[in-house]
């Protein structure tokens, strides 16, 4: 007697591109070589004690959680590689090793494997990492030194962002960037040379990376496009420099990387834009009004937990006819 067809029940999505978890997660890594480089080229070994740090934690982590609930082993997939990277490059260069280890395990045990691992996890891991240590030692990860300065011996200083939160201008940005006009200022930024997290300072290379990814298909374009338009705009309507606040900071770094994660964004057309309108516009209000000058983290955030109802609002019915009744 021939055996029954079996009928397989999996979680979505459903269509097989022929793209497996392991091939994006090292396009993923790829894409993050450049600005990873150049966050050792600014900072020197703290930087790259602060990536191997964070890698080795995150893939530790998640080994032994597995082993001690006897789950099944994925780290050939790569994706702990890819949030420790995450993580080391939105830190300060001079962040501690030990915080860097509590950053790995709040991103992979609390925000990945407490929800079931990869696939289901509901905001992004690595910003989580990042919120939790911002939250618990605020002074270390808002302290910022110069570049080809060792942290040891380096006085500190302030990012661009803080120099106009505090009240200075185009002018003291330049002063700080070391620019002789404040019009050098957007290029200074643009290029890369300046205070901030290891992998955000080069809006060059990370908008490289993020051309890689969107020739390999890894990432779509919508939401990256509707996040940083959406600060441009709003940062008008808030009477802000829009230019300077796209090229600050770590907008283009989390639109490019984190606003694109695959589990915790939306899938649909429709759900990509709305979200990267609403990181755009919380950016920009934590930016204008919140008491840290920097909002990516908390934007993409909180619009991950907007992701399920986005993903329910904007959910095409097949089947379904406009104009007519359907029931």
């Amino acid at each position: 007697m021939a055996e029954k067809p079996r009928l397989l029940l999996s979680s979505s999505p459903s269509i097989y591109s022929g793209m497996n978890v392991q091939r994006l997660m090292l396009y993923v890594i790829i894409a993050l070589l450049p600005t990873s480089f150049y966050g050792v080229y600014l900072y020197g070994l703290p930087a790259l004690t602060t990536l191997l740090v964070s890698v080795g934690s995150c893939v530790f982590f998640e080994v032994t959680f597995r082993k001690l609930t006897k789950a099944k082993q994925n780290y050939k997939d790569l994706s702990a590689i890819v949030t420790g990277i995450l993580l080391a490059l939105v830190l300060p260069p001079s962040t501690p090793w030990w915080m860097t280890v509590l950053g790995a395990l709040a991103a992979i045990v609390v925000a990945k494997e407490f929800f079931g691992g990869l696939g289901y996890n509901p905001f992004n891991p690595a910003l989580i990492g990042r919120a939790v240590l911002l939250m618990s030692f605020p002074a270390a990860l808002t302290t910022w030194h110069k570049p080809f300065q060792a942290i040891a011996d380096a006085t500190t200083t302030a990012t661009p962002l803080n120099i106009l939160k505090l009240g200075g201008t185009l002018g003291d940005v330049a002063q700080s960037l070391g620019v002789s006009q404040p019009a050098d200022v957007y290029l200074s930024l643009f290029l890369g040379n300046r205070a901030g997290c290891i992998g955000e300072s080069s809006i060059l290379l990370i908008l490289l990376g993020g051309i890689f990814l969107l020739a390999t298909g890894t990432i779509k374009i919508l939401t990256p496009l509707s996040m940083i338009l959406t600060a441009f705009i709003f940062s008008l309507i808030l009477g802000m420099d829009p230019l300077f606040q796209i090229l600050s900071g770590g907008l283009v770094f989390g639109a490019v990387f984190m606003a694109t994660d695959y589990v915790s964004t939306p899938l649909t057309p429709k759900g990509k834009i709305l979200f990267g309108v609403g990181a755009g516009i919380i950016t920009m209000l934590i930016r204008k009004f919140g008491g840290f000058p920097e909002g990516t983290s908390y934007g993409i955030l909180i619009m991950n937990a907007f992701t399920p109802y986005l993903n329910t609002l904007v959910t095409k019915k097949y089947g379904y006819i406009s104009g007519r009744n359907n029931s």
